[in-house]
Parts: structure tokens; C-alpha cells; sequence
């Protein structure tokens, strides 16, 4: 990698661990991101100065956000590794997981002890379903695009 792919990389793995994913994880998309071809878990322990657990859980986190696939080749038990797609996989799994928390928020309103911590509990709610909606818009205007 040349000197604007390992920063680009880098990027990803910083952006991706702001998220509470692994550095590892976001590096290894930001590789798959800029190679043409899928690539070994050999390769990508060599060129991303990964061990082998880190390339294997960063794989494993990838295809389970649906950020990566795996690609089964014929004869033997290795796999070869590819980028999914972007970032609308990343934030449609975002929103399922504020979507289960949108429910948990509302489920304890008739939990709180007065109004102010009910309207308090409601703006919060409020916030993240806007967040949210917002999202899907944008997912909906870019798949039409």
C-alpha cells in the first residue's frame, strides 16, 4: 500500500472503532474498500500487519454487519475476502440496533417517576427515532439514485 491508502485505511480503522468496532475490523474494511480483488487471509495479515485472530474476527465482524462476504474456494478450506458494499450497510445495521433501543426507551415511560422525567425519556426517544427516520430517508433517496 502506498503512502494515501494506508492513511485511507488507517481512517477506517479509527472511524470504525469510534463506533465500539475493532480498529482491526475498520482497517481491514478500508483495505477490502480499495482492492479490486478479493484477498487471502494471508495477504491481508501482511499487508495490514494483523495476526491471524485479528484478520479472522475482523472477518467474522464484517460479513455479520454485512460489510463483507467470504468466497469459499473450490478444494481446499481457505476463503477469500471482499468488501460488501458502503457505509448504507453500516447504517442500515446502525439503525436496527437504535431501532431495539427506540423500544427499550419507550417501554419504560410508564416507568418514570414524574413529567419531567417522562418528557425527558420522550425527547430522548424522540431524538433517536428522528435520527432514524432521517437515516432511511437518505438510504431511500440514494438507492433511487
Amino acid at each position: 500500500m502506498d503512502e494515501e491508502q494506508t492513511r485511507f485505511v488507517d481512517a477506517m480503522g479509527d472511524t470504525l472503532a469510534s463506533w465500539n468496532l475493532p480498529r482491526a475490523t475498520g482497517r481491514v474494511y478500508g483495505y477490502l474498500l480499495l482492492r479490486g480483488e478479493p484477498s487471502t487471509s494471508e495477504r491481508l495479515r501482511a499487508d495490514l500487519a494483523l495476526s491471524a485472530g485479528a484478520v479472522s474476527t475482523s472477518t467474522r465482524e464484517l460479513v455479520s454487519w454485512g460489510l463483507a462476504r467470504t468466497i469459499a474456494q473450490p478444494g481446499s478450506r481457505r476463503l477469500l475476502v471482499e468488501a460488501a458494499g458502503g457505509f448504507e450497510q453500516l447504517l442500515s445495521a446502525s439503525h436496527v440496533r437504535a431501532r431495539a433501543f427506540i423500544r427499550t426507551l419507550r417501554a419504560a415511560q410508564e416507568l418514570t417517576d414524574d413529567d419531567r422525567a417522562a418528557r425527558r425519556l420522550r425527547d430522548v426517544t424522540d431524538l433517536f427515532a428522528a435520527y432514524v427516520e432521517a437515516g432511511e430517508q437518505m438510504l431511500r433517496r440514494h438507492t433511487q439514485t
